[in-house]
């Protein structure tokens, strides 16, 4: 998680103060069990990076520390519910308790006054894009999204799926 970046692929650009990515990697935080920590391999005597928990959490924390987030950042938010991953619902779902937050952290989207929980949905993409009527815009603002952004969404999602790489939304 020390090494590289993340960047918008339509300018290369360094991409770890981008409202979505901020608020994307904290949502996919607060829906997240494993954790990251430096050990010592015994053989080698070097030090590396092993995850704790659901191999497949792993790159979202990976991420979320390249582009700044703490190892304690999720402590910050209070988890009031979690219903775990099940393979027959193929998501996981937490609600997170955010009271008193004009944003969802530091350079991440707003939130409407008076906005005490969040509900955060990571899973398969084609079951979660079934649920989802908005998408946050570039500039923080909130927009329908329609069954043409979704076939847009699931294209990405088949192109990386075509190169074995396992996705979650």
């Amino acid at each position: 998680p020390t090494v590289g970046g993340i960047t918008r692929e339509s300018n290369k650009k360094d991409a770890s103060g981008d409202i979505g990515v901020r608020s994307a990697l904290l949502s996919a935080l607060l829906c997240c069990n494993t954790t990251l920590s430096k050990v010592k391999d015994p053989e080698t005597g070097e030090e590396k990076w092993e995850p704790k928990g659901n191999s497949s959490e792993a790159p979202l924390v990976v991420a979320a520390r390249k582009i700044g987030f703490e190892e304690n950042i999720a402590s910050e938010y209070k988890r009031v519910l979690e219903i775990p991953f099940s393979s027959s619902r193929k998501m996981m779902l937490t609600v997170t308790d955010v009271s008193g937050r004009k944003e969802l952290c530091k350079g991440g989207m707003p939130l409407s006054e008076g906005t005490q929980l969040l509900s955060v949905c990571k899973g398969a993409p084609n079951f979660i894009l079934d649920f989802c009527t908005e998408q946050l815009k570039e500039d923080g603002s909130a927009a329908p999204l329609t069954e043409a952004d979704k076939k847009a969404v699931l294209d990405v999602v088949d192109a990386y799926s075509s190169k074995a790489l396992r996705v979650l939304a």
